[in-house]
């Protein structure tokens, strides 16, 4: 489980690519740092640490983490954003975030307004009914409030501190994200889901 509050910016060192599969190296200073087996958000993926130093770490990310996020695509010298698990107890600066993403999605616009931007996505059409407005969403990873949102767009303020401490300052038209949907939308949704249907005193009155 994340805060989607970004510790740190990494550099990716390397892609090492296999079958239906890769490792990932990053380099990026952590204190403490992190045990192999522990969980580190990638760009909003959540991953697992295999070997760690003082300097960087690696993990492995499988064929379906490749399909469904933008990991796929990292090339060597990008910047990523990271953030290592949360801890029982700590302060949730941002939303619970699981490190699983629900689709890559596309950025439309980016519109400069002094120091801060305003960034437009497009919105998947079997994500909109868990996007509202001033919700939650994580992008890359990164816990931001919705403005505006529509059927097919929604637009994110960024300020300049998330933009001098993520990599969302690269954002630019036609740039792909990683999105993860509000967690407690997506269970509201569900029991609603679950309320509609019959329950068994219904089921048994027309059996």
């Amino acid at each position: 489980m994340f805060t989607g509050i970004v510790e740190q910016v990494g550099h990716v060192i390397s892609v090492n690519k296999g079958t239906g599969a890769m490792v990932l190296s990053i380099n990026a200073a952590f204190d403490p740092i992190p045990n192999p087996g522990d969980s580190i958000a990638v760009d909003g993926v959540c991953l697992t640490v295999t070997t760690c130093d003082g300097q960087g770490f690696t993990a492995d990310v499988s064929g379906e983490t490749i399909k469904k996020t933008t990991l796929g695509d990292m090339k060597a010298g990008q910047r990523v954003n990271l953030e290592t698990a949360a801890r029982l107890g700590d302060q949730i600066g941002g939303h619970l975030v699981y490190g699983h993403v629900d689709a890559v999605i596309r950025v439309l616009s980016v519109d400069v307004r002094g120091e801060n931007r305003v960034v437009r996505f497009d919105l998947p059409r079997e994500l909109s009914r868990f996007v509202a407005i001033k919700g939650a969403v994580a992008i890359n990873g990164v816990s931001l409030t919705t403005n505006n949102v529509t059927d097919s767009w929604f637009d994110l303020n960024m300020v300049p501190f998330t933009l001098s401490n993520t990599n969302l300052s690269l954002l630019r038209a036609g740039a792909q994200v990683n999105v993860e949907v509000d967690i407690i939308a997506r269970y509201l949704d569900r029991m609603l889901s679950i309320d509609k249907k019959p329950g068994i005193e219904e089921m048994l009155k027309n059996w």
